[in-house]
């Protein structure tokens, strides 16, 4: 990961750590990247979601763009995963996307995708963070007819909802599907998606003011769509994130399945259709321990990624593989997508529900999940407090306790001085006390940092 961008953009709070400044300076970089280096006039798509201070980046954006020489292709309110799309099909050299994902309203994002929709190549990005840090200067402005324009492109998002309409194999009709939007991207396409497919679509928090993204909705607040599906007594319920590129479920009953259960059941689906190229799901090292033994249960491998769909989308490129993605509801179909889309996630649900005619309870009670303990350490130093020899056979200890009834994970944060902690057992008893074994060790041997 460089200095700006991580594993999904430039992400921070609006004007403190991400500015406007960086708007203007990574459509500057843009226009001429993809526009006088490489001898043509560019074409750059950009998409937002609700947040109040995405219109600030999608005017910065604009004005660097087409101060470089670039045309901008303005999608306006859409997710990520059109964005992503359009880029694709429509021939566009590089998208962007302004959103923070499923962080409060006052955080705001830049994701960068290249021409086959996918995130931004290291390179390219080392690049642009030398332009944004005063590296080198020398970009220079277009001028006449070489200044670029701005076009309204909402047809793109349009096109998108059509292309998902077309993915599904079944009609929704006689389905009672709830639809939480988190006051985000997919307010404008979710329920036009399910409306045409021919579900009874109840919708709730798609009300977006630019303030209330994700705020008690969506996802990562998934109790509000629970309560919902089984007040209702609906067949199943979708939960988004503010770009709507990742999906959580309800069953019937108004219990959460998560992306790991999705997984599962769509995996096995598809193993039993024939269609599970290299009998292999992708997953991250996060996935809980439970997904591990239902796959071995039914004699589906798998293989495991860092944290990150875009590492997921890597390995599933290298390998072949056609499903893979995150326990947070990531979900990435190579067949239909070159990242994760909430609202093709919750589409391939209900085609697994109607192919098997089962509710979806069913479908995911073999992914049983195991209690799981995480705890967070602030460190001096992440590499020595991971690499102490002391630290290290407190972690072998407790593997030897744990035999094949569960494990430990001990891996450094991507973006914090932060050391993670996390054990799955049969018990949280057991979790919490092997847990305590390995921090117990890394706060005796001093590593923890307590002003940081």
């Amino acid at each position: 990961m460089g200095k700006y961008f991580g594993t999904d953009g430039f992400r921070g709070e609006a004007n403190v750590v991400l500015t406007y400044d960086h708007a203007v300076k990574t459509g500057r970089f843009l226009g001429w990247y993809y526009g006088a280096r490489i001898g043509k006039k560019a074409k750059i798509v950009i998409g937002k979601d609700t947040r109040r201070s995405s219109y600030m980046y999608e005017y910065g954006l604009v004005t660097g763009l087409t101060a470089s020489g670039a045309d901008a292709y303005i999608m306006h309110v859409t997710t990520t995963p059109s964005v992503s799309y359009i880029t694709r099909v429509d021939d566009f050299d590089c998208g962007i996307m302004i959103s923070a994902s499923h962080n409060p309203y006052y955080d705001n994002g830049i994701k960068l995708l290249n021409d086959n929709g996918e995130k931004m190549d290291e390179e390219t990005l080392k690049l642009l963070e030398e332009y944004l840090d005063g590296t080198f200067t020398d970009i220079p402005m277009a001028t006449r007819d070489k200044i670029g324009c701005t076009v309204d492109y909402v047809a793109g998002r349009n096109r998108y909802i059509g292309y998902l309409i077309s993915i599904s194999r079944f009609s929704f009709k006689g389905k009672r599907v709830g639809l939480d939007c988190a006051n985000g991207a997919s307010w404008t396409i979710a329920k036009a998606v399910f409306d045409a497919l021919g579900a009874k679509t109840y919708v709730i928090n798609a009300e977006p003011n630019g303030l209330n993204i994700n705020l008690d909705c969506g996802s990562t607040h998934i109790e509000g769509l629970q309560r919902f599906v089984k007040g209702n007594k609906l067949d199943v319920g979708f939960a988004f994130d503010g770009d709507a590129d990742r999906c959580f479920a309800v069953d019937e009953n108004g219990d959460v399945v998560t992306g790991d259960h999705i997984l599962y059941l769509y995996g096995l689906y598809m193993k039993e259709r024939g269609k599970l190229r290299n009998n292999k799901i992708v997953t991250t090292v996060m996935s809980n321990f439970g997904l591990y033994k239902a796959l071995d249960a039914v004699g589906i491998e798998y293989e495991q990624t860092k944290v990150g769909d875009k590492y997921v989308y890597e390995n599933m490129v290298q390998n072949g593989h056609r499903i893979g993605g995150e326990q947070s509801g990531h979900i990435i179909f190579t067949k239909y997508a070159t990242t994760g889309d909430g609202i093709l996630t919750a589409i391939k649900v209900m085609e697994a529900m109607l192919a098997k005619n089962k509710p979806l309870s069913e479908l995911a009670a073999p992914c049983k999940f195991y209690p799981q303990v995480l705890e967070n350490v602030r460190v001096h130093s992440k590499p020595e407090a991971q690499n102490d020899p002391d630290v290290q056979a407190a972690v072998d200890e407790v593997k030897a306790q744990l035999g094949t009834r569960g494990r430990i994970l001990v891996r450094e944060s991507g973006t914090e001085p932060v050391i993670r902690v996390m054990v799955e057992s049969t018990t949280e008893e057991e979790c919490r006390e092997c847990v305590d074994k390995v921090v117990n060790v890394i706060k005796a041997k001093g590593h923890v940092a307590y002003d940081l």
